[in-house]
């Protein structure tokens, strides 16, 4: 099991999906989200979910609710409540709509990370993948500066920051549940 905190953002606004993705059944599962949180109980000690409001779901788990300065759905808010409950210096981050992501994908992040290196990410040759990854305590000022300024492009912040990168040659663990055919196809993979 890996120490280091994995946090399950779950607070986006599925617009592309027009109903709320984090709460779409999977795998067995009633929700996407509790698929998640079930297996990647299996790879991390500690597991939290980061959303808006934790009452729209019904079972339990380590909740972290969005800071409250905002209405925004942009993850800023949630790094910033993230940075504010957990005492770590570091936590791997993981968007509820990546289920692919394993184990192996996860500890080669892990492995490519270092002390000095403000967040560590996945990249494939299609781009980053800014919510995979990990992130460092040296970084939680400026997502609080960003949340008051709302400004919200997390690429910004890792290309101007000290960001390992780490080359994955596969897109289809990063495969992202963003439209409806994206979550179907989805269904048929797992």
């Amino acid at each position: 099991m890996l120490n280091i905190p994995c946090v399950i953002f779950a607070g986006g606004k599925s617009s592309r999906m027009g109903e709320d993705k984090s709460l779409l059944p999977f795998a067995g599962f009633n929700t996407l989200t509790e698929f998640q949180l079930s297996r990647l109980n299996k790879i991390f000690k500690t597991v939290y979910i980061s959303c808006k409001d934790k009452s729209k779901f019904d079972f339990d788990a380590n909740y972290i609710e969005d800071a409250k300065t905002t209405q925004t759905f942009a993850p800023t808010a949630g790094f910033v409540a993230i940075f504010e409950e957990l005492k770590e210096n570091s936590f791997f981050a993981l968007s509820v709509d990546a289920p692919f992501v394993s184990q192996k994908e996860i500890e080669k992040i892990i492995d490519a990370d270092t002390d000095d290196s403000d967040a560590t990410i996945a990249k494939t040759e299609f781009g980053t993948q800014p919510m995979c990854g990990i992130y460092h305590r040296s970084l939680a000022k400026e997502f609080s500066k960003m949340l008051q300024s709302d400004n919200h492009k997390l690429g910004f912040l890792l290309k101007s920051s000290n960001t390992t990168f780490v080359d994955f040659d596969d897109e289809k663990p990063f495969l992202n549940l963003n439209h409806p055919h994206e979550y179907q196809e989805a269904l048929k993979l797992i």
